[in-house]
């Protein structure tokens, strides 16, 4: 566990202890620069009782801290419950600050109009229900509805910043055709004139590079290794269609449907520190069969 952090159970109160070169700083500052809370999340805490004591007793924000002294914040879990739906959930690991699942090919992440149901969020909902847990949905990064793998969730506020855009990610692909033996690509990603929800690689876009080696390969496909260096939306699918490689399956992205009928794309691999006891995590998720089967067939 870090230095100076105490975890209770359950009620997702975490205490933390002033280091000696914090002393005489203010609560407002310790709460932004050492546990990273933002004023959001600092201004919402002041807003609950007990939300945040000093030495077990309330404390205001223009207060200063001495070294050595105990902050406990406690975060009230009053953002939305998804509905639970029992559904088939695969757990990789579970503790009480974050869940990391294994999410299946045609699964969206969240609830949608006209779709209220089936998505991963009403599964986990579920899954801590029977746990006798309840908390909000907050995935740290997000999968496309037929992108299978890892997701990693946080089980609190304080969790989840410590999380953000803090996570390694390793996705396995077969896209179409032969790819060198390792490249990056580096072209920023807008969303496409005249589409809501497909992208493209455009001039003005947000910045955006992906990072590829590639394991093996034939005259019609490369099974490749993914590292993204930024997290846009439907990134890898769009940075190898505009290479001329398409992920092999996806059709919005001009994918060849006939091997397979999703986006072949996988994350298989996470790394991560863990956000209360400080310890490097590294998770795995074997590939799905039809990526197995698909990946076995390029010799």
């Amino acid at each position: 566990m870090q230095s100076g952090i105490f975890v209770e159970d359950l009620v997702r109160s975490i205490t933390f202890a002033v280091p000696d070169s914090y002393d005489g700083i203010t609560l407002r500052s310790f709460l932004r620069n050492y546990i990273h809370l933002s004023a959001r999340q600092t201004a919402k805490l002041k807003r609950v009782h007990g939300g945040i004591t000093r030495q077990g007793k309330t404390v205001t924000a223009p207060e200063r801290l001495r070294g050595g002294e105990s902050v406990t914040v406690t975060f009230p879990d009053d953002e939305k419950i998804i509905p639970p739906e029992p559904m088939p959930l695969t757990v990789i690991y579970e503790d009480m600050d974050i869940i990391a699942v294994n999410k299946p090919a045609d699964m969206a992440m969240y609830p949608c109009p006209g779709h209220g149901s089936g998505s991963l969020a009403n599964a986990v909902s579920y899954h801590m229900c029977q746990s006798g847990e309840s908390c909000a949905f907050r995935p740290v990064y997000r999968l496309d509805k037929d992108t299978t793998g890892i997701v990693l969730l946080a089980k609190h506020p304080f969790a989840a910043a410590q999380l953000s855009g803090k996570v390694k990610k390793t996705y396995l692909a077969v896209c179409e055709g032969m790819l060198p033996q390792s490249g990056i690509i580096n072209s920023p990603i807008g969303l496409k004139p005249g589409h809501t929800i497909q992208r493209a690689v455009m001039p003005d876009g947000l910045k955006a590079v992906t990072q590829w080696r590639t394991l093996k390969y034939n005259n019609l496909c490369s099974f490749t290794a993914i590292h993204l260096k930024t997290g846009r939306t439907h990134q890898i699918r769009v940075h190898f269609s505009s290479i001329g490689h398409p992920l092999a399956g996806d059709d919005m992205y001009g994918g060849n449907v006939s091997v397979i009928k999703r986006q072949a794309l996988h994350c298989a691999e996470i790394k991560f520190c863990h956000p209360v006891s400080g310890r490097m995590v590294k998770l795995r998720a074997p590939m799905p069969d039809d990526m197995l089967i698909l990946s076995d067939s390029i010799k």
